[in-house]
């Protein structure tokens, strides 16, 4: 079955703005399925933002993100 993205329901969703770079949290369920935490990471490249795999975080990144994390565990 393939990805149907009126299936998914974000719940919870904030972004944070780095140099060339930007990581959001969210909370999303899809199809109905329990709510699930997703950490995502974007690079402007050329004016665009592209997708990225996440990886590690710097320390800046780190605490930045954490008490989001936490605000969006509160919402599940």
């Amino acid at each position: 079955m393939p990805y149907d993205q009126t299936l998914d329901v974000s719940s919870f969703k904030e972004v944070i703005d780095f140099q060339n770079t930007r990581i959001s949290v969210g909370v999303y369920s899809y199809n109905g399925a329990p709510k699930k935490l997703q950490v995502t990471r974007e690079n402007q490249i050329d004016g665009q933002w592209s997708f990225t795999k996440l990886g590690r975080m710097t320390k800046e990144e780190s605490q930045a993100v954490v008490p989001i994390m936490i605000k969006a565990i509160e919402a599940m």
